[in-house]
């Protein structure tokens, strides 16, 4: 079932993002303040350029679950109490490391990366739904995700792991909230210019083998801006009709959008299926 965005100006948005440091979260509660949104981003920092009025910084560590979950749901709460027309979570947080195969792993270091990129994110939308329980509210979740939740790649197993759970709990969300008014969906934004793929093309090929591939997304210059996928999935998930449960790709998606001849290229060249979306 698609469900229907529907604005009501009268009242608030509010939207909770995680990750809000820098790359897509960033640019994801950016776009959202300048169209009007209250945002609460979470996380242990914020961007410097988030400051001012439509923005708010949650200081938590997501790994540290109780801390973290405690100060969310309560500023849900708080922002359920005031009746806003739409309800957002965009579960963005993650960590790349570490990297290396299973078997060499840290047992701490494993705990601590599946804590930040699987374990939070799930408390977090057990968070906003009990916060946000009346069903005359619009509510959407975005879980982000990534390529790497259908495939395995030597090197990087526990972010796999992890992405491919949070895929999970989308469906595990749409099926517990089959409401109208509720939706969630997974999004694979692709191969984005973030620190997150430069810590990964800087890992020694003993640890990740497919190291070159990342090397030469930045090479050719394939790597998409943060603003730029963050718009789409603005247009798309949050303010457009969805399928709940279902997991997007932003190819697709910025191939969909009436006249850009861009993202139909970039859709050729990266099939939702493809190895380079990572």
């Amino acid at each position: 079932m698609q469900r229907a965005s529907t604005n009501h100006p009268s009242k608030a948005r509010v939207a909770f993002v995680t990750g809000v440091s820098r790359g897509l979260g960033e640019a994801i509660a950016m776009q959202l303040v300048a169209a009007g949104w209250h945002v609460t981003g979470i996380g242990r920092s914020a961007a410097p350029a988030l400051a001012g009025a439509g923005f708010e910084w949650l200081r938590a560590d997501l790994g540290d679950l109780h801390a973290a979950t405690t100060a969310a749901l309560a500023a849900m709460r708080a922002a359920a109490a005031a009746t806003p027309s739409r309800a957002l979570l965009v579960n963005n947080a993650a960590v790349a490391g570490p990297v290396g195969s299973l078997g060499t792993m840290d047992a701490a270091e494993l705990a601590a990366s599946l804590a930040v990129n699987l374990v939070a994110p799930t408390a977090l939308a057990n968070a906003f739904c009990a916060a946000f329980a009346d069903v005359t509210v619009e509510r959407r979740i975005v879980n982000v995700s990534s390529g790497l939740a259908g495939r395995a790649m030597t090197g990087a197993a526990l972010y796999s792991i992890a992405k491919c759970g949070m895929e999970m709990l989308t469906r595990a969300l749409a099926v517990d909230h089959p409401e109208a008014s509720f939706a969630a969906v997974t999004y694979r934004p692709g191969i984005i210019d973030t620190p997150m793929q430069a810590y990964m093309r800087t890992r020694p090929a003993s640890e990740l083998p497919d190291v070159a591939m990342f090397g030469r997304w930045h090479a050719d210059g394939e790597l998409v801006p943060p603003a730029r996928v963050a718009a789409t999935a603005i247009a798309h998930l949050v303010d457009g009709a969805i399928e709940s449960g279902r997991t997007y790709n932003y190819a697709e998606l910025a191939a969909s959008t009436p006249g850009n001849a861009a993202g139909e290229a970039t859709s050729r060249s990266q099939p939702a299926s493809s190895s380079r979306e990572p």
